[in-house]
Order: C-alpha cells, then sequence, then structure tokens
C-alpha cells in the first residue's frame, strides 16, 4: 500500500478537478439567479423583487439545513459517493425549470438546488482540504473562492 501524500502540488490534478467541479456547481446558482427574476416576471407576472427574495430564501434554507448533515455524511457514504448523490438532485432541476406552470415548481426546483449545493459545494470544499493537508488548508478555501 502506498503512503498517501498531501500537498498542493502532490495532488494538483485532482485539486484542479474539484475546482471545475465547483465552477459548475456555482455557475448552476449563478445562472438560474440571473434568469428566474425574468421569467418570473414575463411568464408568472410576479414583481422581480419579490420573486428573487422568495427562491433565495428558500435556497438559502434548504442548503443551510443540508449543509449541517454534509460532514456526518461524508464520513458516512464517502466524498465521492456525497458529490455524486449531489449531482443527482440537481439533474431534474433545468427540466422543472423549463416546464414549470407556476411559481411553486420554481421554488421546488430551489429547493432541489439547495440541497444540490450542500452536497456538491460542501463535499469538494473538504474533499480540498483532505488534499491539501491541515497546514495549507487556508489556501485550499482561497482557491476554492476564486
Amino acid at each position: 500500500m502506498s503512503n498517501v501524500q498531501l500537498g498542493l502540488k502532490e495532488n494538483l490534478k485532482q485539486f484542479i478537478l474539484l475546482i471545475v467541479v465547483n465552477a459548475f456547481v456555482g455557475g448552476m446558482v449563478g445562472l438560474e439567479r440571473s434568469i428566474l427574476p425574468q421569467i418570473a416576471e414575463a411568464e408568472f407576472h410576479l414583481a422581480a423583487k419579490t420573486a428573487v427574495l422568495s427562491f433565495i430564501i428558500v435556497f438559502g434554507v434548504v442548503k443551510a439545513l443540508t449543509n449541517y448533515f454534509t460532514g456526518a455524511l461524508a464520513n458516512k457514504l464517502g466524498r465521492k459517493n456525497l458529490l455524486i448523490i449531489g449531482w443527482l438532485f440537481a439533474l431534474p432541476v433545468p427540466f422543472i425549470l423549463m416546464l414549470s406552470n407556476n411559481w411553486n415548481w420554481i421554488i421546488a426546483a430551489n429547493i432541489l438546488l439547495g440541497i444540490n449545493q450542500g452536497l456538491t459545494w460542501s463535499s469538494t470544499v473538504v474533499m480540498k482540504i483532505d488534499l491539501v493537508g491541515e497546514k495549507s488548508r487556508g489556501l485550499a478555501m482561497g482557491l476554492n473562492e476564486f
């Protein structure tokens, strides 16, 4: 059995892969936040500010609750499995957004997206810290926010 080496240089390929995964995670939320206010006004006749507030609150509460359980789930299920499960929650989101005929479906999509974000973003952060080790975890967190 080989020794595990911690450090950014030693695990650069895996670290870069996790940065790319985080970019997709963040991109999904960014895309939704840029189009939903317009959809709310044009399709559902809701004031953009009301719509933004409703889906951001739901997303934030669900993500916070999911984050609370992510650490324990990561140890129980494994980080990679948790990442995959998180992306499974995101799969229906674009279809729900495209096919929704009332605002409640948009809120439902945001519940799924909040679970996705709580599982995927948090697990990739933990995975990055695992790769670089305790000494460089600040660097890992900084690169995570890039």
